[in-house]
């Protein structure tokens, strides 16, 4: 199966460069996968497209401000921060670096993409903050901007209830993250073409987010609002939550000719008893789950893969790449965002509305002029 299959015509001013002051206010395109009719409505509509009965499953990962701008060892903080397009002196040495995974062994050790990353190797020291807060050595090199990088911080930690001082304490973790929430960047798509702003700091945000760890939105879930969540209660609609932390295994391009050929990166997953139990009943009663986004998706199908077809609690690395030809054991229709061409998300929604529903439907969105990817608007593949 060539990658190219997934491939089609996007004008670059369908994508979405702000979201709406209004999350609710999408559109969304209906996709039967048995007969491919096709059907244009509003999001708002989507409780009263469910069926008594339905589970709605969401991922309530939350996004971090995962992108860090920096120095190189050698370069003055101050030279870095005035940021001076003028000289070419000043702006040596500055780098941008993407966290987008830590490591479950070692949290102070991360994955992440470095740029500019060829200049990048192993031993370098990366400084972070007006007054280097944050610093890090890179351990390991990968290909593609790929490091695996090891920090610490120049910052006192506080010690824990027994007087300890270590860098493996919860005390450590927590000041890790205070210090990126405050220097971080919301780490906006790259076809975003714009710097991320205040406002993506709570728009770039499910409003069911608690479990902080990802590098990009769920963005299916950015649609919903306390009110619509609200009126899928009323209807006597069933909700659960999985989590899955976003990372290169969502965003990663596929760089071969073959789909067969690509391996998806591992991203942290957990799913608790009482959710699994919730799922498993659904199943066993012949309800529809409904996956929100394609995360929830690999969430759960890698959990019954892993359980034998049976969704287990647990929590792990899922690193499940679903294309055309995989048979879902959980999942009966899934809403989703629009994706971008030949990338793996695309292909899920290929697998499981068919390939050519999909590609029709994304067809008719670009003719309707529908608004694509992270704050664009939504389709419902059923």
């Amino acid at each position: 199966m060539l990658v190219s299959d997934f491939d089609y015509r996007l004008p670059q001013e369908l994508i979405a460069q702000e979201p709406l002051a209004d999350r609710a206010a999408s559109r969304l395109l209906r996709v039967a996968s048995a007969t491919g009719a096709i059907s244009d409505l509003q999001f708002r509509q989507f409780p009263g497209l469910l069926r008594a009965g339905d589970l709605v499953v969401f991922n309530n990962t939350r996004v971090f401000p995962a992108r860090l701008y920096g120095r190189r060892s050698g370069v003055k903080a101050q030279a870095v921060s005035a940021g001076n397009p003028a000289s070419q002196d000043l702006l040596r040495g500055r780098i941008e670096v993407l966290l987008t995974r830590q490591f479950r062994q070692d949290p102070n050790e991360w994955e992440c993409l470095v740029r500019p990353g060829r200049k990048i190797g192993v031993g370098e020291r990366l400084f972070f903050g007006e007054r280097d807060e944050l610093q890090a050595e890179v351990i390991a090199r990968g290909e593609f901007g790929e490091r695996t990088i090891r920090f610490e911080t120049t910052a006192s930690v506080p010690p824990d209830n027994q007087g300890r001082q270590s860098l493996h304490e919860s005390s450590y973790t927590n000041h890790f993250f205070a210090l990126v929430e405050r220097i971080g960047h919301v780490p906006l798509p790259p076809y975003i073409s714009r710097e991320d702003s205040a406002g993506d700091r709570e728009r770039y945000q499910t409003v069911y987010a608690r479990e902080r760890g990802s590098v990009a939105a769920p963005t299916a879930g950015l649609h919903f609002t306390p009110e619509i969540l609200a009126h899928l209660r009323e209807r006597g609609i069933e909700t659960a939550e999985v989590t899955l932390h976003v990372g290169l295994g969502t965003f990663q391009p596929v760089r071969v000719e073959r789909v067969e050929e690509h391996a998806l990166h591992a991203e942290a997953y957990s799913i608790s008893e009482e959710v699994a139990k919730t799922i498993r009943l659904a199943q066993s009663e012949n309800r529809r789950v409904i996956a929100v986004g394609t995360t929830t998706v690999r969430t759960l199908e890698f959990a019954a893969q892993q359980g034998q077809g049976e969704v287990r609690a647990g929590s792990g690395e899922a690193n499940l790449f679903i294309y055309p030809g995989y048979k879902f054991r959980v999942v009966r229709a899934l809403l989703t965002n629009f994706h971008l061409p030949q990338s793996t998300l695309m292909m899920l929604v290929c697998a499981l509305g068919g390939k050519q529903n999909v590609l029709r439907a994304y067809e008719h969105a670009v003719k309707e002029r529908y608004r694509f990817y992270s704050y664009g608007d939504c389709m419902l593949v059923e």
